[in-house]
């Protein structure tokens, strides 16, 4: 990509754009509405011959203090313009309450303790727990909600040393994915000296002697601070040590996006080293650390599918692959001879996509995704079947935790009606128990939820659950949130949230459809909406809207699009694609620019396995054919538009939505009002304070009341 116009614009264009917003630049009247100023600036790259302009680069400078303008101001015409809405006052009241319940985070288990998250239903970040028995009472070991006045300090990650004796626990700071790990003693609670930055997403995985733990570290900037446009490596580090002296363990220097992440067995002799390429292709190497030379091998390395480290025992090593399986496979590798030639299937691809898998006791616990929602099968190590896990129905199960040789293991079992609660396994018996069970003060026997199934624009037969009243009149007038992702191989399967409660109480229908790209038939479902296919995602979505309005569930006007991340891309794709199918688009913190989302950091880049890059000729015409920012065309009434995004979001930049809200803005033809709501100390959405996800939901659900015609519920 040719990218040398971007030098037009010289110094002149911040003193354009700093005057424009003092001037109050071009209103648009759109519902009463005098939107600020979004100068356009003189840009235009050349993409294999084709000139695209880029008017909006100048938001690419973030800390500006012409962008910072541009925040304040769109927030100034936003906040009180939601604020007045009528439904918004009870919408926020509703959602006080309904996440005013007692929940619980899946225990993990160390040196007999039991190690776990617990949120009294008033606290804005869920606190850490330790127990000496699982039916004992616990006792606080850290309190996040203590650490920042306004709760935006979270508990990200933890992990308690083999002998349970210690914690290596990270925080995160206005939402942002770079942790800061810190190291505690479990018996008296203090903190030792130690601290670990630069770091974020690879696990840490502590020595078997509680001595130190390796983790994956990125280089420094000049302020010393991570730099994710390098790689990370492995270092270890040794309790007491500075990190200044952490030792290199693993660095790849053959690629220039790899990166690598490590696992110890649990014996401390061998070095499961992890390299993700993309969504689609990671390695595997191995290193003996019980050898001086700390020898390596290479395991899995033509990088040809997914492997993921699973666990191990004394004899053996055990991976999850897509390799010859696009529903994925279990593989066992003999650790007196490691190699890819030796490794064998222990439990065969199945119709039914593996989701995730665990060592549980001396069996292993296999969880599948069927029809969008998870069964769980376990095996012996040497892959019998044994038997289905009784789950409590149709739901979503995850997050197992269990130790080799332990007869226990603890998940979360969820459903769009009833608050996750956390199950315990007898691994010798099959049998579950209720561990925690927490109860929400909501009816939810008045709603009910339904599976369907509708056909794609090619035919494709997509799944999807539709929850509501069970006295819902079908008479094609009810107000419909559809909801979908669509990416990352990620599965969507039936969760608890309240505010999807909120919306069902507000006489809304809550839709969530399954989309090519997600997990939920493997890699093949998967494949089918990346790169140059993308556009399977988006037409999965309209006709998922097509299917609700032809089945008299709705009409056109009365339905609300909403989506986060790759899910607020969906919803900006598909608003510009169909505008006149949508009564109301809430796209959450999206990747808007596709031509340009990979150079915010090497993190952004790594998405090209699903999206591809514009460095690619075929995959830039896929890529221009549906970015958002691009397709924005002048003369079009555009659906009633909130765009939400957070000016810390390292993950997902929020230029992506500052371009999107000003194009849109620019564009709209009609009074359908275009608003960008900018959080100002938060990040992509992990560690979000309860309070800030409050006024956020309450914002985004009174948008589309309004837009939809819902009225204020009564009480």
């Amino acid at each position: 990509m040719n990218d040398s116009q971007s030098a037009r614009r010289g110094g002149a264009l911040p003193m354009l754009i700093v005057t424009a917003l003092a001037l109050g630049a071009a209103a648009l009247a759109a519902a009463g509405l005098r939107y600020p100023g979004s100068p356009r600036g003189s840009v235009v790259d050349d993409y294999f011959g084709t000139k695209v302009a880029d008017p909006y680069r100048w938001f690419e400078e973030q800390d500006s203090p012409a962008v910072k303008k541009w925040v304040a101001a769109q927030n100034a015409l936003a906040q009180p313009w939601l604020e007045a809405i009528p439904q918004r006052a009870w919408v926020k009241d509703r959602l006080t309450k309904l996440w005013n319940y007692e929940r619980f985070g899946v225990p993990k288990k160390a040196g007999g303790r039991y190690f776990y998250t617990r949120n009294d239903g008033t606290q804005n970040q869920s606190v850490l727990y330790v127990s000496e028995s699982a039916s004992g009472e616990g006792r606080v070991l850290f309190d996040p909600n203590a650490a920042s006045q306004d709760a935006t300090i979270a508990l990200a990650r933890f992990e308690p040393s083999p002998d349970g004796k210690l914690l290596a626990y990270s925080l995160s700071d206005g939402g942002t994915d770079w942790e800061i790990w810190k190291f505690r003693r479990v018996d008296d609670g203090v903190d030792l000296p130690d601290e670990l930055r630069r770091v974020k997403f690879w696990q840490m995985s502590w020595a078997p002697d509680g001595s130190g733990v390796y983790y994956s570290r990125y280089p420094a900037r000049a302020d010393g601070r991570g730099d994710d446009a390098g790689r990370p490596a492995v270092y270890f580090h040794k309790l007491g040590e500075p990190q200044e002296r952490d030792a290199l363990v693993y660095a790849v220097t053959d690629h220039p996006t790899r990166a690598p992440s490590a696992a110890v067995t649990d014996d401390g002799k061998l070095l499961v080293i992890s390299i993700y390429e993309d969504t689609r292709r990671d390695g595997v190497v191995l290193k003996d650390l019980s050898r001086p030379d700390g020898a390596v091998t290479r395991l899995f390395t033509d990088f040809d599918a997914n492997y993921y480290y699973v666990d191990d025992d004394a004899t053996t090593l055990f991976f999850v692959t897509t390799s010859g399986a696009p529903n994925w496979r279990v593989l066992a590798v003999d650790r007196a001879a490691p190699g890819a030639a030796s490794a064998r299937t222990i439990v065969p691809e199945a119709r039914e996509a593996i989701d995730a898998v665990a060592i549980a006791g001396d069996r292993l616990l296999v969880n599948y995704v069927k029809d969008a929602r998870n069964v769980a099968r376990l095996f012996e190590r040497s892959g019998k079947p044994v038997g289905d896990v009784p789950l409590p129905g149709p739901g979503s199960a995850g997050g197992f935790e269990s130790k080799d040789g332990d007869a226990e293991a603890f998940f979360a079992f969820s459903d769009y009606l009833a608050p996750t609660r956390i199950l315990r396994l007898d691994v010798a018996t099959n049998e579950v128990t209720a561990f925690r069970t927490p109860k929400v003060d909501a009816d939810t026997g008045a709603f009910v939820t339904e599976q369907v199934f509708f056909a794609s624009k090619d035919g494709t037969r997509v799944p999807m659950f539709i929850t509501h009243r069970r006295d819902m009149p079908r008479d094609g007038n009810q107000p419909v949130l559809l909801y979908g992702y669509g990416g990352f191989n990620i599965s969507l399967t039936p969760v608890f949230r309240p505010t999807v409660l909120a919306w069902l109480e507000m006489g809304g229908v809550y839709a969530e459809a399954n989309l090519r790209g997600g997990g939920e038939y493997g890699e093949a479902w998967h494949d089918a909406g990346t790169l140059t296919r993308k556009q399977n995602v988006f037409d999965d979505f309209i006709a998922a809207a097509e299917y609700l309005v032809k089945e008299r569930y709705t009409q056109p006007a009365r339905i609300a699009i909403s989506g986060r991340s790759n899910g607020g891309l969906l919803v900006g794709a598909v608003m510009l694609q169909r505008p006149e199918l949508f009564g109301a688009a809430l796209p959450g913190v999206g990747v808007q620019d596709m031509l340009r989302y990979h150079t915010a950091s090497a993190n952004a880049r790594q998405w090209s396995g699903d999206y591809g890059l514009s460095e690619d000729p075929e995959q830039f015409k896929a890529l221009l054919a549906y970015s958002p920012v691009h397709n924005v065309k002048k003369g079009v009434c555009y659906p009633p538009t909130l765009v939400t995004t957070a000016d810390r979001d390292d993950r997902v930049v929020p230029w992506h939505s500052y371009k999107f809200a000003a194009a849109l803005q620019a564009a709209q033809r009609c009074d359908n009002p275009v608003l960008i709501r900018i959080e100002t100390r938060a990040g992509h959405g992990a560690g979000k304070p309860v309070w800030m996800q409050i006024e956020d939901f309450a914002d985004q659900w009174a948008f589309a009341a309004r837009a939809l015609g819902m009225p204020t519920p009564k009480g």
